[in-house]
């Protein structure tokens, strides 16, 4: 039987940088597609790129679908490289120098990097980079619904 794949679109926005700031989440699955999303009163828009990721996770932690999630193979889409490039390279020599920088400098989110340190290590996803505002429309709507919450104003999601 092949393995099944949820694919999971993800998008932070802030207004300000800091500011009023929201996250988005489009997951596809079996050809349907579902959304959350949420926000912040004051946050970056990386701390919200970040956010994203790790709300997308829990999520498919509490689902209970027919069949078990944590069963199906997991890809996570960002137009992040910050997101895609630290989760994947950076974040083990952070690690291994006690969470400085290549210049020595404490990571910035570290919090936020170890969560979603810990349920990328729960749900090895594939991470895949897509160019922001490039057409992609899942992603066009990850930010969309990114950018609605921050501004306080949320969209009607795909349930």
């Amino acid at each position: 039987m092949k393995k099944q794949i949820i694919k999971i679109y993800t998008d932070g926005a802030s207004s300000g940088n800091p500011g009023k700031a929201g996250w988005g989440v489009v997951f596809i699955k079996d050809g349907k597609e579902f959304e959350i999303g949420g926000r912040s009163d004051h946050a970056t828009n990386n701390q919200m790129e970040l956010t994203a990721p790790i709300e997308a996770l829990k999520h498919l932690k509490q689902i209970t679908l027919q069949d078990n999630p944590m069963g199906s193979g997991v890809e996570i889409v960002s137009d992040s490289k910050y997101v895609i490039l630290g989760i994947t390279e950076w974040i083990f020599n952070w690690q291994k120098n006690n969470w400085r920088s290549a210049s020595k400098k404490p990571v910035l989110n570290r919090v936020l990097w170890e969560e979603l340190f810990m349920l990328n290590q729960e749900f090895k996803p594939k991470w895949t980079y897509v160019e922001g505002h490039n057409g992609d429309k899942h992603n066009e709507r990850a930010d969309v619904i990114a950018t609605s919450f921050g501004y306080g104003e949320p969209v009607k999601l795909k349930k």
